[in-house]
């Protein structure tokens, strides 16, 4: 699979699989996913895993989902795990971001040991196909028409796909739509499928599937150019208006993870974003990648942190 964008990483990606432990590998590593089994931060983490750990002699992993609250409960546990090698987590930008500004939490957006972003799904529009509505300039129409009367599911209030909502109906100049906030895609997806809400705000990556077997409509996609996963959906630019966001979907430790085994990760997350195999599993699954690690994933973090404290201030969204 192409990536859209040049790969970004630390030096140490370079470096061949370690010869040694890193560290005294007693026990597993943890892997902590903040939302449900079956989303895209799910499968991606266990896409992923067992390559990192072929890098890491002795190396094994569990992963646990412990969701609730949008992903916060998940990314505490993460956040307040010792730093020791033992706990990673995974997340996505820029919900991890936007928690900490809208509610009380137990971590700092950039606290974390920030170890390599793997994809970045854009936002989208999803529909069932026997929906009337079969196109943007539909669902705007239909918005303006019904104020009040369109209900859409995310994966949480802050989540990305709230964000982009909220700058979907700004730009488009629509009212407001009835937000239905689901624990994650796996349990939204039958929620839109059996007619109980209109639409779904969520990632293109997430009901691809169901577009090839004719259950779902794919209206319109906030990528900066069309996704390769869905080449024959029109961008949101396209369509007139500027609206451009999406999920960054990667893995984070505790905060002060000393170096040694944080360089551990970042090289092992290297060699897996590589590997030919990820990258045709990746292909398969429709999970669109952005290979970013060690301090360039930091960076990137920052930027999108800041451009949530805008949006913050612009139009807070607490609901």
């Amino acid at each position: 699979m192409t990536t859209r964008r040049a790969l970004l990483v630390a030096p140490s990606l370079a470096a061949p699989a370690l010869a040694q432990p890193a560290w005294p590998l007693e026990k597993p590593l943890e892997v902590i996913i903040p939302f449900p089994a079956g989303g895209g931060v799910d499968v991606m983490a266990r896409v992923i895993m067992p390559l990192v750990a072929a890098q890491i002699p002795g190396l094994r992993h569990v992963v646990t989902n412990r969701i609730g609250a949008a992903g916060q409960i998940g990314l505490e546990a993460t956040y307040n795990a010792a730093p020791d090698g033992y706990t990673i987590g995974a997340t996505t930008l820029p919900a991890q971001n936007a928690i900490p500004l809208e509610r009380p939490a137990r971590f700092q957006a950039m606290g974390f040991t920030f170890l390599a972003n793997i994809v970045e799904d854009a936002n989208a529009f999803y529909v069932r196909a026997d929906s009337p509505i079969r196109s943007l300039a539909d669902l705007i129409a239909a918005g303006r028409a019904r104020p009040g009367g369109i209900t859409y599911g995310t994966t949480g209030v802050g989540s990305d796909d709230h964000l982009f909502m909220l700058s979907f109906e700004r730009t488009a100049r629509v009212p407001r739509f009835v937000h239905v906030p689901f624990a994650g895609v796996a349990p939204l997806i039958p929620q839109l499928l059996g007619g109980h809400i209109d639409m779904a705000a969520v990632n293109v990556g997430d009901g691809l599937a169901l577009v090839r077997e004719g259950k779902l409509r794919l209206l319109a996609q906030a990528a900066e150019t069309r996704q390769p996963e869905a080449p024959d959906t029109p961008t949101f630019r396209e369509l007139g208006l500027e609206v451009v966001m999406g999920a960054s979907r990667g893995l984070v430790a505790p905060p002060g993870l000393p170096e040694p085994i944080t360089r551990a990760f970042v090289g092992a997350l290297g060699m897996a974003m590589a590997d030919p195999a990820f990258r045709r599993e990746a292909e398969r699954l429709s999970m669109p990648l952005r290979p970013i690690a060690g301090r360039a994933y930091r960076d990137y973090a920052a930027m999108v942190e800041s451009r949530t404290r805008e949006l913050w201030q612009a139009q807070p969204w607490r609901e």
